[in-house]
Formats: C-alpha cells, sequence, structure tokens
C-alpha cells in the first residue's frame, strides 16, 4: 500500500504547476484531490485600471480558474478557483503586484473556517487553511516549503500545545477510539489525513477535501506534518496501527479560527503593528516578524 500511495502522490504532485494545463486529480490511499471550487478573497496593491487588467488577464481562462471579480477601489480580488489559494496567489503576483489572502469561502453558505501556521525544524514553514464546505465535508488547503522531496504524513492532533515544540501536542485526535488508516478508511482516526508530497524544491501544495474532518472539532488542536510518509496503517510495523510509521514530527502549529470571505477588514495587527503589505514580507510567525527584527526571509505563502 505505500508504495502504490508514494507513486500516486508524487504524479499528482508533478501535475500542478502553475499557468499550465497540467492540472489533474488523483486517488491516493483513498483519498482524491478536490476539484470543488472555493472563493478566495485576496488583497492586492493596485492603484488604476490597468493594473486590474494585467491581474485579470493572469488569472481568466488558467485551468481551474472559474471566476474573477476586481474592485480597484477597495484593493480586492475575489477568485473562485480549484487551484490551491498558493497557486492562485501566484499567478497574481507574476504580474508584479503582491497579494496577501484575506478569506476563503465556498460557494454555499460556509460553516466555518480555520487556520495553522506551520513553523518547525530548519525553514519549515507554511500555513494551511480548513473550510467547512458542508455538515459532511471539508477543505483543507495548504503549502508548506522546506520540507525533504517526497511524501510526509500529515495529522490533526489532539492538543494545542507547542510548549515543547511538536513534542507536546499529544496523539493523533482520535475521538472515537479507532486505529490509525487511511483518509478515505471508515477504520481510521478523525486527524488522519493521508500524506503531502514535497517537489524537488521541498514545497508541498496539497488542496483535500475530508468527510471526517470538522472545523468547529479541530479548532484549538494542533496540525503536525511527519518526517516520513504515513503507511495508512498497512505497513506491517508495530507503529502502523498507532501513527502509520510516518517519524518523528517535522512541524507543527495551532489550529485557529480564521476569516472568512469578507470578514477581515485588517489593515494592521494591534499585536505587533505590523501592517497588511509588511506582514506579507515577513514570516509568518517567531523570529523576524516584529519590526525590530526583519532579518528572516518572508513566508511568501
Amino acid at each position: 500500500m505505500a508504495a502504490s500511495v508514494s507513486a500516486c502522490t508524487r504524479f499528482a504532485s508533478a501535475c500542478r504547476k502553475v499557468g499550465t494545463s497540467l492540472f489533474t486529480s488523483a486517488v491516493c490511499g483513498d483519498r482524491m484531490d478536490t476539484e470543488r471550487t472555493a472563493k478566495l478573497e485576496f488583497a492586492v496593491q493596485m492603484t488604476c485600471d490597468s493594473c486590474a487588467d494585467k491581474v485579470r488577464a493572469a488569472l481568466q481562462d488558467k485551468p481551474g480558474v472559474t471566476s474573477v471579480s476586481i474592485d480597484v477601489g477597495k484593493e480586492e480580488v475575489l477568485v473562485e478557483s480549484a487551484l490551491t489559494s498558493a497557486e492562485v496567489q501566484a499567478l497574481i503576483e507574476s504580474t508584479g503586484r503582491r497579494a496577501v489572502l484575506k478569506g476563503i469561502g465556498g460557494s454555499e453558505q460556509d460553516h466555518g473556517s480555520a487556520v495553522a501556521m506551520m513553523a518547525g525544524v530548519g525553514k519549515i514553514q507554511g500555513v494551511v487553511r480548513f473550510l467547512q464546505l458542508s455538515e459532511g465535508q471539508c477543505l483543507i488547503d495548504g503549502t508548506i516549503d522546506g520540507l525533504e522531496p517526497g511524501p510526509h504524513g500529515l495529522h490533526v492532533h489532539t492538543l494545542g500545545d507547542l510548549t515543547q515544540d511538536c513534542l507536546s501536542c499529544g496523539e493523533h485526535y482520535n475521538p472515537l477510539g479507532r486505529r490509525h488508516g487511511g483518509p478515505g478508511d471508515s477504520e481510521r482516526h478523525v486527524g488522519d489525513l493521508g500524506n503531502i508530497v514535497a517537489g524537488p524544491d521541498g514545497r508541498a501544495s496539497f488542496r483535500l477535501e475530508d468527510s471526517q474532518i470538522k472545523v468547529w472539532d479541530v479548532i484549538g488542536r494542533s496540525l503536525v506534518v511527519d518526517a516520513g510518509e504515513d503507511d495508512l496503517g498497512q505497513g506491517g510495523h508495530p507503529l502502523s496501527g498507532q501513527t502509520g510509521n510516518s517519524g518523528e514530527r517535522l512541524a507543527c502549529g495551532i489550529i485557529a479560527r480564521s476569516a472568512g470571505l469578507f470578514q477581515n477588514p485588517k489593515q494592521i495587527c494591534a499585536c505587533d503593528g505590523v501592517t497588511l503589505w509588511e506582514e506579507r514580507e515577513r514570516p509568518i510567525a517567531g523570529k523576524g516578524r516584529s519590526k525590530a527584527n526583519a532579518q528572516a526571509p518572508a513566508a511568501n505563502l
């Protein structure tokens, strides 16, 4: 099972290239990368109609983009798309304009959203967003940089406790007391999200749907990415039925409530005085975020 999952996810990752027609969905460990669209609200630095025209041209008719709405006066771009938020942001920023994701929503009434700011060993960092599309479906959209190329287990853990970094996050979120499994298995931990795949550049960009994750149940818990591939409970190792034998915990973040569409009017962060555009050029958390220490590289997510 583990070998077939790895081959499948590598293929899916290789086919997700921004600006090309090579977008695909693939079943990997009984999970399908979703093609369901979501609405993404971006703040984009624009001053004139020609700016808007360039942004519109970068987005329209691209595979996976359904609609584009631009308000120059508010410096807002609303995109309905089946691409990851990082892919849409890259298309916007290919025009030379900076973009910041302010909100995410579904095509129908939203049931809540959350975000985990991931940080860990070395330069590993990323952002993963959760959008509850309906009572039974949660969209998970994320990008994590700094990983070793290849598959990495991804799980929701019980505790939102980072006092000992990822070691204090507790075990996989498993309220039903079940055996570890894959995302498509009926016998699995609720927190079992399978594998994400980092490309040669160390970036894993993914967009998944899950039927057991509920945003209201995971807010306040943590998301953890592991060093190795999750065998989905099929590996025969003593840890297969507990953790998928996916190795040490590399990076983690607390899952916090986040803004839906048009719910984030923020222009400056009250906690540290970082403006919207300064924040775009700083790390997502930790050293280098405050004005007093701006030497660390930007997250660019």
